[in-house]
């Protein structure tokens, strides 16, 4: 279907880049993403994914908006303490561009459940604050093939990884992608929330961001994939860096010889 002039206008600065163009712009309207955690990462990604045109956003997100989220998660308001993120989030990503299909699901994803909350989404942005939410996550994108986009952020450290272990899994061993547990592969004894350790708030908004780019270049083939690849930001000092991410053949998700 051919982009309407309203659109034509409303991507035109999508549309004049030559590494997405009309048809890019067509492959945002026709993707479908999900977010997992509509926070601090969640929030600033879904608000950019929805104004770059992204179809359909599902957000996941069992949490209620409270007064200690306004400090970093820009997508709620004080009259909006008390009330779900998920209804909250979908309102303001409809608000800001009404091309796009919102689906609300407040819930707590789990493996039970994970299929039925993510659905076709074949994007899975995951923002949540738990390791044991993040294995969850990755060991669905890899069994159903959807690309992973994997940010956290502590203290003054963030970082992103792109994911797509899932999509290259029946290749050769030497061709095969790393998945999030080839970088962590068991459950940290001790976990640190920031609820716990503190966070500056805008490198919630600088992760968020980075894991929509890396999205929208992932839905249009812009540039060059980070999928195998992190992503390190020192808040403090400004500096960032991208290591490559080695396969591990261990790996209980997606070695030679996963566990089931």
């Amino acid at each position: 279907m051919p982009l309407s002039p309203p659109q034509i206008e409303r991507y035109a600065r999508h549309i004049m880049l030559r590494e997405i163009g009309g048809p890019g712009q067509q492959r945002l309207l026709n993707a479908h993403v999900a977010l997992v955690g509509a926070g601090g990462l969640g929030g600033p990604a879904a608000l950019y994914l929805a104004a770059a045109g992204v179809g359909t956003i599902t957000l996941i997100d069992d949490d209620a908006v409270s007064l200690s989220n306004l400090q970093r998660q820009i997508l709620f308001s004080t009259g909006e303490i008390g009330a779900p993120k998920t209804s909250m989030g979908a309102a303001r990503l409809t608000g800001l561009n009404p091309d796009v299909r919102v689906i609300e699901r407040r819930a707590r994803l789990t493996a039970e459940n994970a299929a039925d909350l993510i659905g076709d989404a074949q994007f899975v942005l995951d923002g949540c604050d738990n390791f044991s939410t993040r294995f969850v996550v990755n060991d669905f994108c890899h069994a159903h093939a959807r690309v992973l986009v994997s940010g956290a952020v502590g203290r003054w450290m963030g970082q992103v990884g792109v994911f797509a272990s899932g999509v290259m899994k029946d290749g050769p061993q030497d061709d095969r992608l790393p998945c999030y547990r080839c970088l962590m592969p068991e459950l940290p004894e001790t976990e640190e929330s920031c609820a716990e350790i503190g966070v500056v708030g805008p490198l919630t908004g600088i992760v968020g961001a980075r894991m929509a780019l890396e999205t929208v270049k992932e839905i249009t083939g812009a540039g060059d994939t980070q999928a195998g690849r992190l992503w390190v930001f020192d808040g403090l000092t400004g500096d960032g860096r991208t290591v490559r991410l080695p396969q591990d053949p261990a790996c209980p998700v997606c070695g030679q010889a996963p566990s089931s």
